[in-house]
């Protein structure tokens, strides 16, 4: 039996994996915003997106797990909050803070504009 290789990928990698499964699950609004300029010692970047119900949520969420353990040669150590109510999950990655909210809760929490000091990245 072989062993199991562990790859990390790149935060460049991991955005535009996430990306990637977040357009196929057919999230809205997907906004990537880029928190190294302010200092933001919890991670470099939040992914908001919006999923037009909880079984879509967490259906992003678990290809987006699924994806990341295929690429990187296993489970990682990946943080998930709110995945049973569904209205906003939340998937830290380390580097990347994903945010998969219902459109009431994108609406009620305006991450853009609580960090709208944070550079918006157009490319991943």
């Amino acid at each position: 039996m072989g062993k199991l290789r562990l790859k990390t990928l790149t935060t460049s990698e991991r955005l535009a994996l996430a990306s990637e499964v977040l357009s196929d699950k057919k999230a809205e609004d997907i906004v990537i915003l880029d928190l190294r300029e302010l200092n933001y010692t919890l991670c470099d970047y939040f992914m908001i997106a919006t999923a037009e119900s909880d079984r879509q949520a967490q259906a992003i969420v678990d290809s987006l797990i699924e994806k990341l353990k295929e690429a990187e040669g296993g489970r990682m150590g990946y943080s998930v909050e709110g995945y049973e109510v569904g209205q906003w999950i939340l998937l830290d990655l380390g580097d990347i803070v994903l945010h998969v909210l219902s459109p009431e809760a994108r609406a009620y929490y305006k991450l853009e504009e609580l960090w709208g000091d944070a550079k918006v990245v157009t490319h991943v």
